[in-house]
């Protein structure tokens, strides 16, 4: 969900795994009105692979294609429309940024809609510190409240923990510019985020952190967002100087423009696909709570919701 400069090395590794899973270019994408190989990316957090378990299900079950799963970052997902090696993104957050170099620049990806999910991205603390500390919820307090924070990681200032540092987050430039004692420490991953979360809770042990809906999370325990300023239309338009909370997000469908025109089907489907963040959310607790594969994990929803996603299938298929 944050963009930052590509390396050298990661660039590497996409040429490397396109070139692993090169195929013809009459299988690379389904032409219109017959099966083929649709690619994926996957980005790493679970509600997106709750997105891509029910797509791929569809698509291979009810209409017949091949899908290709890829795991990748958000930022090389984009460079994989230009590459040919990814046909579609399923949950994009915002990143105005690659919207113009590769759909009005480039003009290599389009957007294929709304996914029906409602992104929100927050600092939240466990339930019992809200009720403990009453005012922790308005930043405007949080630079008293720092030493509770204090972790061997955070040199001395309060801990604002983050998840993968891939992840769309303003949060640096947010703890130096509203200039609160406080150090921005990643987890590395949604589960040591949920971890960590799930532990505050549990043993009650001081926690500020990054978070975001839709997620499972938010049905299992109780969790309160801190207040920050208000987000305001281009408060975060230059990285560097974000000092207002996150804007809500209208998450959406990216696909090679190649894709939507020779995807036949299976474009239609993609750019049919929404659901709540009631519908994602169960299907990522069948994939982390309930031991699910995406399979099986798919396989249990389309069972029970056929009245969601029988829309989606584009007619005569």
């Amino acid at each position: 969900m944050r963009n930052k400069p590509l390396s050298f090395s990661l660039v590497v590794v996409l040429l490397l795994a396109g070139c692993a899973g090169a195929k013809s270019d009459a299988g690379d994408t389904p032409a219109a009105g017959s099966k083929g190989t649709v690619n994926i990316a996957i980005n790493p957090w679970v509600g997106y692979e709750a997105d891509a378990a029910v797509v791929a299900y569809l698509l291979e079950h009810k209409l017949g294609y091949t899908v290709e799963k890829k795991n990748l970052k958000e930022e090389i997902s984009w460079q994989g429309f230009e590459t040919g090696e990814v046909d579609v993104v399923l949950e994009n957050w915002g990143h105005n940024d690659l919207r113009k170099t590769y759909i009005d620049e480039k003009k290599v990806a389009v957007n294929a809609g709304p996914t029906g999910n409602k992104g929100v991205i927050g600092w939240y603390v466990p339930q019992w510190m809200a009720d403990q500390y009453p005012d922790i919820t308005d930043w405007k307090n949080l630079g008293k409240y720092a030493d509770l924070f204090k972790t061997s990681e955070s040199g001395g200032k309060g801990q604002l923990l983050d998840g993968d540092p891939s992840y769309v987050t303003n949060d640096e430039a947010l703890v130096a510019n509203l200039k609160l004692n406080y150090k921005v420490v990643y987890s590395g991953s949604e589960a040591a985020l949920i971890k960590a979360a799930q532990q505050a809770t549990a043993q009650k042990k001081p926690l500020l952190f990054y978070f975001y809906e839709p997620q499972w999370l938010f049905a299992k325990e109780k969790y309160v967002r801190v207040k920050l300023p208000a987000y305001t239309e281009g408060c975060d338009a230059d990285p560097k100087k974000v000092a207002c909370d996150y804007p809500a997000y209208e998450l959406d469908k990216i696909v090679s423009k190649k894709f939507a025109g020779t995807g036949g089907p299976a474009y239609q489907l993609v750019k049919n696909f929404s659901w709540t963040n009631e519908d994602q959310n169960l299907v990522s607790d069948y994939l982390t709570n309930q031991g699910l594969d995406a399979e099986h994990a798919a396989e249990k929803w389309v069972a029970e919701h056929e009245s969601t996603w029988k829309p989606w299938i584009p007619a005569g298929s």
